[in-house]
C-alpha cells in the first residue's frame, strides 16, 4: 500500500490538507440565533447552480449539496472557494475528470504523504460521502454570494450593552493564564484555569474556530469560525460569556486587535476567505466601520485573481497597524488604523500563497509563510518593506513559529514543514555586529520525527523545542511529538507519543501551548467527534507528564491559546 500511495502522489497532489476530522452537515443559522449554536459553514442553506456538465459524473440535488457543504467546512480553507488552490493543488473540473472518480475516492480514503489526512482509513468519513465528493470535484465549482456591509450589519447582535457589562472583574480566575481551546467540530470553546485545570465554561461559538485572540487589556476574547462568525467573549463577568457577535462573510480564518499604546482593545480586524476582505470594526461592541476588498493582481504575473483570501492577521506593537497576508495575491498589507476615515494601507510584494506567521522577537520583523513556494517572507514593520524572502523545506507551516537565542547563531525563528520531516532556523538579528551575518538565512535543519507539522513552540524561559507531526500518514507519528533540547541542537529530539500518554488509541496531537510561567505545556489530543479527546499537559523541564484533562464536553480540541502569551505574542 505505501508503494501505490507513493505512486498516487507523483500523480495526484492533495485534496486537502486541512484540520479536518468529522464535521457534521448542519443547518444554517439565521443572524439572530447564530450566536446560540454552533455548526458548519453558512453557505449551507444557499442555493447554489447544479452543474449539468456532461463530462461530470451525474449527481442528484441532494448529493451536489452534500458534497457542496463538506467542501466547504473540509477543503476550501486549503483549495479555496473557487477551488483555485493554494496551499492544496487547484482542484478544477478538467483536470479532475481525466484522473476519474476511482482515482479520486482513492486519494480522499488513503490521503498522502504531502499532508493530506486519509479520511477513509480513519473513519472520518463513510464510502458514500467519500464517493460524493469523488463527484462534486468534478464538477464545475459554485460562487457563493457576495456578503457587503448590508449583510455585515444585519447580522450584528449586540447582546449586552457596553453600559450593562461589570466594572471590575467579577470572578476569582487569573485571567492571565486562562486558556481558550476550540471544540472544532461542535462549534464550541471551553475556557480552562491554566492554574487548576478545570473547565471554567464552555461557549457556543461558530463552526470550527481557527484561531482566539485577546484584547490588550486582557478583559475580551475573540474568536472567528470556518462560518464567518465572530464571538466577543467577556471574560470579566461572573462566568464569561459572548456579548456581541457578528458574521463578516462565509468563511473565515484571522482576527485580531489594536495593540499600540493609546488604542487598547479599541478596534478590532477580522479577514475573510469569503468574500475575499478584512472587515474593521468596535472592538468593544462588533459594530462595523468599514469593508476592505482584497481582490485584486497577483504580485509577480499581474494577473487578476478574483479569491485572494485574508489567511492570517497580526497586530503591531510599535505601530498603530494590523498586517494583514494575503493568500492568493501574496502581497502583505500594514493598515494604518489611526484614520480609519482616510485609511492608508502600504503593499508590500512578498510571495504567494501566504498562509501563518509571527514576530521575531524584537517585535520588529513579521515572518509569514508563503507555503507553497517554500518561502518564509520577511517584512521589516518599522520600515514598511520587504526585507527578505527565505527558502526553506516543503510547505512550511509555523503557526507563530518559535523565537529562542541560539548558543551559536543568536536570535533565531523557526518553522515546522507540512511537506517533510525538517524544521528551518532562521537568523533573526540583521543589526547586530555578532550575528548579522546570519540574518535571513536558514542556519540549522532540524529534523523531526514526522512530516505533516503544524505547531511549533518554545517559550522565553525554557530550554525545550516542541514540534507536532499531526498531518503525518503514519499514526505513531500523529501521536506523538519531538522534544529538543535548545542548549544541545546537534543531539537528536526525544520522542513522546503524547496520545498513549492520555489512553487514547485513535487521535492526533497537535497545537504545543505553554502557560504564563513558561513551565508548562499543554498539548490538543484530537481525536474523531464520536470518539475520546483530551488536553495533555507536560513539563516543560523534566518532559513527564504533569496532567490530563479529560471530560465528555472536551470533543475535538484543537487549538489552545493562552491569554498572556498570546496577548503578548510570546512563542
Amino acid at each position: 500500500m505505501k508503494q501505490l500511495m507513493k505512486g498516487l502522489a507523483l500523480a495526484v497532489l492533495p485534496l486537502a490538507v486541512s484540520m479536518a476530522w468529522a464535521a457534521d452537515v448542519s443547518k444554517t443559522n439565521t443572524p439572530s440565533t447564530t450566536y446560540m449554536q454552533g455548526g458548519g459553514s453558512s453557505l449551507a442553506g444557499v442555493d447554489m447552480y447544479q452543474s449539468t456538465d456532461p463530462k461530470a459524473p451525474p449527481m442528484t440535488k441532494a448529493e451536489f449539496n452534500q458534497g457542496r457543504q463538506v467542501y466547504f467546512d473540509r477543503c476550501a480553507g486549503c483549495h479555496g472557494v473557487l477551488r483555485k488552490g493554494a496551499t492544496g493543488k487547484p482542484l478544477l473540473p478538467e483536470a479532475m475528470q481525466k484522473l476519474g472518480t476511482e482515482s479520486l475516492k482513492v486519494f480522499i480514503h488513503y490521503g498522502t504523504p504531502g499532508g493530506m489526512p486519509g479520511y477513509g482509513t480513519a473513519k472520518e468519513m463513510t464510502d458514500q460521502e467519500i464517493a460524493v465528493m469523488a463527484n462534486y470535484i468534478q464538477q464545475p465549482p459554485p460562487t457563493p454570494p457576495e456578503w457587503g456591509m448590508k449583510e455585515i450589519k444585519a447580522s450584528w447582535n449586540l447582546i449586552v450593552p457596553l453600559d450593562q457589562r461589570p466594572k471590575k472583574q467579577m470572578n476569582k480566575l487569573d485571567l492571565q493564564n486562562i486558556f481558550s481551546v476550540t471544540l472544532r467540530d461542535t462549534g464550541e470553546l471551553a475556557i480552562i484555569d491554566g492554574d487548576s485545570k478545570k473547565i471554567v465554561t464552555i461557549l457556543k461559538t461558530g463552526f470550527a474556530v481557527h484561531i482566539t485572540r485577546f484584547s490588550k487589556s486582557g478583559r475580551y476574547l475573540y474568536t472567528t469560525g470556518r462560518d464567518g462568525l465572530i464571538n466577543l467573549i467577556d471574560l470579566w463577568m461572573e462566568t464569561p460569556q459572548t456579548v456581541a457577535t457578528l458574521r463578516t462573510g462565509s468563511d473565515a480564518r484571522s482576527i485580531d486587535t489594536s495593540k499600540y499604546k493609546g488604542y487598547d482593545d479599541k478596534i478590532a480586524i477580522a479577514g475573510t476567505y469569503w468574500p475575499p476582505a478584512y472587515v474593521l470594526m468596535d472592538g468593544f461592541t462588533l459594530e462595523p466601520w468599514k469593508v476592505m476588498s482584497t481582490r485584486g493582481y497577483t504580485y509577480d504575473e499581474q494577473e487578476y485573481h478574483p479569491e485572494p483570501r485574508v489567511a492570517s492577521i497580526v497586530s503591531s506593537h510599535i505601530k498603530p497597524e494590523f498586517v494583514v497576508n494575503v493568500k492568493e495575491t501574496g502581497k502583505i498589507l500594514l493598515v494604518d488604523y489611526s484614520d480609519i476615515k482616510n485609511l492608508k494601507t502600504t503593499e508590500i510584494e512578498a510571495e504567494r500563497f501566504l498562509h501563518d506567521g509571527g514576530w521575531d522577537s524584537s517585535k520588529r520583523y513579521f515572518l509569514v509563510a508563503a507555503n507553497m513556494r517554500n518561502t518564509v517572507s520577511v517584512v521589516d514593520t518599522k520600515e514598511g518593506k520587504l526585507a527578505a524572502n527565505v527558502k526553506v523545506g516543503a510547505k512550511p507551516h509555523p503557526g507563530r513559529g518559535a523565537n529562542w537565542n541560539d548558543s551559536k547563531y543568536g536570535p533565531v525563528w523557526a518553522t515546522g514543514h507540512l511537506g517533510d520531516e525538517t524544521i528551518a532556523v532562521i537568523g533573526t538579528a540583521p543589526n547586530s555586529k555578532k550575528y548579522g551575518k546570519n540574518a535571513w538565512k536558514v542556519v540549522r535543519s532540524l529534523k523531526n520525527h514526522g512530516n505533516g507539522s503544524l505547531f511549533i513552540k518554545t517559550h522565553p524561559k525554557s530550554s525545550t523545542l516542541w514540534v507536532d507531526a499531526a498531518l503525518s500518514p503514519d499514526e505513531e507519528m500523529q501521536q506523538s511529538v519531538s522534544v529538543f533540547d535548545l542548549k544541545n541542537l546537534d543531539k537528536p529530539a526525544k520522542v513522546i507519543n503524547i496520545a498513549k500518554l492520555a489512553g487514547i488509541a485513535k487521535a492526533r496531537v497537535t497545537h504545543p501551548e505553554y502557560n504564563k510561567a513558561g513551565n508548562e505545556v499543554w498539548f490538543s489530543v484530537w481525536g474523531p467527534k464520536t470518539g475520546e479527546s483530551a488536553i495533555v499537559v507536560m513539563d516543560d523541564k523534566t518532559h513527564k507528564l504533569k496532567a490530563v484533562i479529560k471530560d465528555p464536553r472536551l470533543i475535538t480540541p484543537t487549538g489552545k491559546f493562552n491569554l498572556y502569551n498570546t496577548v503578548h505574542d510570546v512563542y
